[in-house]
């Protein structure tokens, strides 16, 4: 495999011996274009020059990046391990607000429990209220009742008297 080889940036032109050829003019950078006169002998490099330029190229550059590759790795596992944690102080987060919703959901049960208990005891002290007030009101009936058969039984022995206390006609005999 052969490379083209670069001019050098002198004004004159070398082959690949870095000589320059007999009976040729030296051009300058500026005395010709780039497709005139040059052949292709003058541009191809030696396989083995290029194999060594690459090993060399690679040998200086590969450690380079062989280190800059492992760091890179250990990067990308620091980053999954931070991920991961951020993911465990998220869900961390997320059952402590829950437990936060869940202790304002027993503090408010227990608010309603307490009013519970409140209204059985009001509706307990109502229905002994109302236990008393009906016997009271069937005592006061009873009372009543009673007075009122009393108070026949008094006009019956008004009427009974009247009766016996008007006078009656005499016999004939």
């Amino acid at each position: 495999m052969s490379v083209p080889r670069p001019l050098p940036l002198g004004g004159d032109r070398t082959g690949p011996t870095g000589s320059a050829e007999a009976g040729e003019p030296t051009l300058g950078l500026s005395d010709a274009s780039p497709d005139e006169g040059f052949t292709v002998e003058d541009l191809m490099v030696e396989d083995k020059a290029v194999e060594q330029l690459a090993e060399g190229l690679l040998s200086h550059y590969l450690p380079d990046l062989q280190r800059s590759k492992q760091a890179l790795q250990e990067l990308t596992q620091n980053q999954v391990v931070l991920l991961d944690t951020l993911e465990q102080e998220i869900s961390k987060f997320k059952e402590c607000h829950s437990m936060l919703d869940i202790n304002a959901l027993f503090t408010e049960a227990k608010h309603y429990h307490a009013k519970l208990v409140n209204i059985r005891k009001e509706m307990l002290m109502l229905h002994e209220k109302t236990s008393r007030l009906k016997k009271r009101a069937l005592k006061l009936q009873q009372k009543r009742q009673k007075e009122e058969l009393e108070r026949e039984q008094q006009r019956e022995k008004e009427f009974e008297r009247e009766k016996q206390l008007t006078a009656k006609p005499a016999k004939r005999t």
